[in-house]
């Protein structure tokens, strides 16, 4: 018996019937990469995001790590299509764009670029469903970050990830953070701790060590981590 979530929208119902209609024509499901193009989400996360609900509400069953392991529930889909395709046009769930300000280095520092952080393009941007954010957060006071290097791969923060930062310019212990290092005009991604009159901006890579910072005046917090968007490859 399927229990539908009031958290069923529009976009999810688009999703199954999309699959629905994919599985007739072609015999099989469409890839996660099918889907954002369908559903014009630019990102596979937000994609897998909806799907985890999906699969949790019991309106189809995934196969893990296998590409296109998506099967529908048939009296899922039926009630799906019986009570929220007509409005689909009307109540689209709210998507928050979000800036992607540049890239991040994961691992040593490296110089900030002559532009400061702002350096890609000024449409680069993420997709993020509201819901998907913290309800407290101000989507004005977002911005995204694209990560490089390996230096944070224990906290699941992996190269080519997407990290979705709040603006702060000040952070706490234990804090995930991007910090701009004046005296060398560099930026990275770690932990902060003030510890001792010094700085430690600690990985989260059992390989690699700590940076410490003798002057704290010389770290420049930019803003801290809320969430990761996971970069998947093309083909799912």
């Amino acid at each position: 018996m399927v229990k539908r979530s009031q958290g069923l929208g529009p976009r999810h119902s688009k999703i199954l019937v999309f699959m629905e209609k994919y599985q007739k024509q072609y015999g099989f499901p469409p890839s996660i990469r099918e889907i954002c193009d369908e559903t014009e989400i630019s990102s596979t996360s937000v994609v897998n995001y909806y799907l985890d609900q999906l699969e949790t509400w019991g309106y189809i069953h995934r196969e893990k790590n296998i590409s296109r392991g998506i099967t529908l529930i048939k009296d899922a889909l039926d009630r799906v299509i019986s009570e929220t395709v007509a409005p689909i046009a009307d109540r689209l769930e709210e998507l928050v764009r979000i800036p992607v300000m540049g890239r991040i280095v994961a691992g040593l520092p490296i110089p900030v670029p002559a532009s400061d952080l702002a350096y890609f393009d000024p449409e680069s941007a993420i997709d993020i469903a509201r819901s998907m954010l913290p309800q407290r957060e101000n989507p004005a006071e977002l911005f995204a970050l694209e990560v490089q290097g390996e230096s944070m791969v224990d906290a699941m923060v992996n190269d080519g990830d997407v990290v979705i930062m709040k603006k702060a310019a000040e952070a706490r212990n234990g804090e995930m953070v991007a910090v701009w290092l004046l005296d060398k005009d560099e930026t990275t991604l770690k932990y902060f701790y003030r510890e001792g009159g010094k700085v430690r901006l600690q990985p989260a890579n059992r390989t690699m060590q700590p940076i410490i910072i003798d002057d704290p005046r010389t770290v420049q917090v930019q803003g801290k981590v809320l969430m990761v968007v996971r970069r998947l490859p093309s083909a799912a």
